[in-house]
């Protein structure tokens, strides 16, 4: 099992909390406490917490789920994680290159990340809670229907409008990257 130490435990909780505070707007009417609790007794969810910390993503508390008594983690960087960008979207794509092939996909890097892509919906919520990617743009989770024709999907933010584009699965920009959601 992938675990911090527990002075990077520390850390990622002081970051943590602090964002929490900062950005009450995101999550109204859940408390820390209860959030904290529940990142101490999931020390792989911590070490998926700090993974997205690690590359960029500002991770943040943007709701919870009830039913499944579960809070929801997204990136909320400003742009696209920076050490999140310039990859194809899967193993399949990246196998497919032959030349210039980018040095990993972002299936895998959000697979050993512990993290799950954005689909289109979470997105698109996360869009309601502030202004993201308006440089950049994000890969998010592809249906299958699409992947089986090549292609992949990306969002982002411009004319104070969320777009969401299709590329070449085997595309990747300097300017794209995606966004991860992580369920605690």
């Amino acid at each position: 099992m992938k675990k911090l130490s527990l002075h990077q435990q520390e850390e990622l909780l002081a970051i943590l909390k602090s964002r929490f505070e900062k950005n009450s707007d995101r999550h109204k009417e859940l408390d820390w406490k209860k959030i904290q609790e529940k990142l101490e007794n999931n020390p792989e969810k911590l070490w998926s917490l700090n993974e997205m910390e690690r590359t960029g993503g500002e991770p943040d508390v943007v709701g919870q789920n009830e039913k499944s008594d579960e809070f929801i983690f997204m990136d909320c960087s400003p742009e696209s994680p920076k050490d999140r960008r310039s990859f194809c979207y899967d193993r399949e794509a990246l196998d497919k290159r032959k030349l210039n092939k980018p040095g990993n996909s972002v299936v895998d890097v959000a697979t050993e990340m512990g993290i799950e892509l954005l689909t289109e919906d979470e997105y698109r919520e996360l869009q309601l809670l502030g202004k993201f990617d308006l440089k950049t743009s994000s890969w998010i989770k592809t249906p299958e229907a699409v992947r089986k024709l090549g292609g992949a999907l990306f969002c982002d933010r411009r004319y104070d409008q969320v777009f969401l584009y299709h590329n070449g699965a085997d595309s990747y920009y300097a300017a794209r990257g995606f966004r991860g959601v992580l369920r605690v």
